[in-house]
Parts: C-alpha cells; structure tokens; sequence
C-alpha cells in the first residue's frame, strides 16, 4: 500500500496538469482497501476514486483523498460457449484487450488503445467503433465505501446507457470497484461497419478479418487521429456525441446535408462532436496555452503549461459557438475536478 500526503498528480492525469491533493492512498488488494475505508476520518474527506487519470480535468488543488486501485491479474473461466474473464481493478484497460485477442476471445477488439484502467470500464461504460463495454460486461465487484462492505452487480443493476452507469449518478463515490468480469465470446463476429475500420482493412487487402486484424486496424487509425498524451497532453475525446431527436437530426441536415450520422437506441440519432466542433472551425486552433487537436477536433491539448482553467475555458468557448451554430449543447466526457 502507498500512502502520501501533499501528493503531486502531474504524473496521475493525461492532461498533465500540475494539480495536488491533500492525500494519495494506492491499495494492490481489496483487504488493503478494507483497512483503508475503515480508517478514513473526516479529515481525509472528501474521496475521489482515480484510474489512470485519461478522464479527468484538474481544476485546482484536490482538498481530500485520492483513492486509487492496484489490484492486477487476469482469470480465465470456461463457461461453455464463452469465457469469463475476471480482472482486477488496476489492470490497464488495453493489456485485457490484448490478453482476450491473443487467446481467443471475442468481444472488445474494437475498444483496443482506449487508455485507462479496467475499474473505469464499468464506470464510464467506454466504448468505441460501435461497441461498449456494457456489450461484454457480466459482473462487478465491489466494496461499499461507507463501510467496507462487499457488492456484486449484474449488468442489468447498472443502468449502462451512453458513457453512463448508475456509477456516475445515483451511485457516485458509493462504491470502490475491485474486479471486473467480461463474458467473451468463442466465436467471433466482426464489427466493421463503424468509423474507418472496414476502410482500413480493405487497404491492407483483407476481406475475412481477424480479431487480431481488428485490433490492428483500430490501433492504427487511433494512432493516426489522436496525439499521444506523452508527447501532447490530452485526454481523448473530451466531449461525449450528442444524441438527438431524429427530428433535430432532419434540421440540421436540412442546412448541413453532409453531417454524419448514426442509428442511436429509441429511434435517436448520433451525432459526431468532432465533426460539429471542426465545421464551427475550432480544429487547430489555439487559445491561451490550450487548443483543439489538429487531426482531430475532439480532442482537447496542452499546449505546454496549461491549466485547468485553460482548458475548461476552451471547452466553453467550443460549447457556445456549437450550440450557436447547430442549437445542440454538448457535454464533456471528461470529469472536472
């Protein structure tokens, strides 16, 4: 267990954001996280549960207790025509993925490279090249942080929906995840239809895909659109895609007949921030010592020596001119702390 006070997060957010909290706690076992809940006094209030911190946007000195999970390892269990894979908390999210493909097992391919932690799949359902972690996610293990108690959810007690769970809402800072069970197919189904991913392969000459294609193809096309955060501080897709009435969909197209689109659950329509914040003219562009990505507009930068308030500046200047322009208010995906 580590345990530090006055503790420097610069190395704990993409963003790379020179912030501090008051106490820093990282636990490897959910014992050690046991002895850590039932310690914790109002002192050490109030509580923030960090992965790897590619979600998160610091705004100023974090006046309580940073709670993050070391918990590792990778079970396999053979349950017929799939596998579960069990997880432990800490894990990153993409060396799971890489695990399930190099063993045959089908299902989160199309999230490779998504960075972050496995506690934070179940949190902010990820997802990615139409799949969500919600497709693949069969149980979660907790502890209850009131008092340490242990919790087991189903999928179907989590109120997964678009980068949410019942995690950030009604159960936010209720819980500390520590393990994750994915039921994975043995049979694999290509999904290839969404972003550039068919595109992708039939440049390499690939008709009949594999898993491992896949992963290939969206790690390339990742890599090509989005900065690395060691070199360009970021933290992914900042903004969520908005979904709309397919009613709000039809006037816009009306005046901007080449917005893409895409089918959403109860008849809505996705809409693709990047292309909203591009076409308003943002892609590029600088403001103060933040800017938007110029390959991908989603994506939010350090230009070098940026602040919270930078960013979360920028951040409303794109959300004004997009709701100006297209009557659409977008939402970070990202948590502002």
């Amino acid at each position: 267990m580590k345990d530090y006070r006055d503790f420097d997060l610069s190395g704990h957010n993409t963003f790379g954001l020179s912030e501090t909290c008051s106490r820093y706690v990282e636990y490897a076992t959910p014992d050690e996280l046991r002895s850590i809940l039932h310690s914790l006094t109002a002192a050490d209030m109030p509580l923030f549960h960090i992965g790897g911190g590619s979600n998160i946007l610091l705004t100023r000195h974090f006046p309580g207790t940073m709670l993050h999970s070391a918990i590792k390892g990778i079970e396999a269990v053979d349950d017929g025509d799939s596998w579960l894979l069990r997880c432990g908390s800490g894990e990153t999210w993409d060396d799971v993925v890489a695990y399930a493909v190099a063993h045959d097992m089908y299902g989160i391919e199309n999230l490779s490279l998504i960075p972050g932690e496995v506690g934070a799949s179940a949190v902010q359902n990820i997802g990615a090249y139409g799949r969500e972690a919600c497709d693949v996610i069969d149980k979660i293990e907790a502890l209850r942080i009131a008092d340490a108690s242990p919790a087991v959810f189903r999928n179907a007690d989590c109120g997964y929906g678009y980068r949410q769970s019942r995690f950030k809402t009604e159960w936010k800072g209720a819980y500390a995840i520590t393990h994750v069970t994915y039921r994975l197919s043995k049979t694999f189904t290509p999904h290839i239809d969404y972003g550039n991913i068919r595109d992708s392969l039939e440049r390499r000459g690939i008709v009949s895909p594999t898993a491992a294609d896949i992963r290939d193809a969206v790690i390339g096309i990742r890599q090509s659109k989005l900065p690395d955060p060691a070199v360009e501080g970021n933290a992914g897709s900042f903004f969520m895609n908005p979904v709309v009435e397919k009613e709000v969909y039809e006037r816009i197209s009306a005046s901007f007949p080449d917005l893409p689109h895409y089918p959403a659950p109860s008849g809505h329509v996705k809409l693709p921030a990047g292309w909203l914040i591009d076409r308003c003219g943002w892609k590029g562009r600088t403001m103060s010592r933040a800017g938007v990505h110029n390959r991908q507009a989603l994506v939010l930068v350090n230009k070098g020596g940026a602040t919270g308030a930078d960013i979360t500046a920028l951040a409303a200047a794109i959300q004004e001119d997009v709701k100006r322009t297209f009557g659409i208010d977008l939402h970070p995906e990202v948590i502002y702390l």
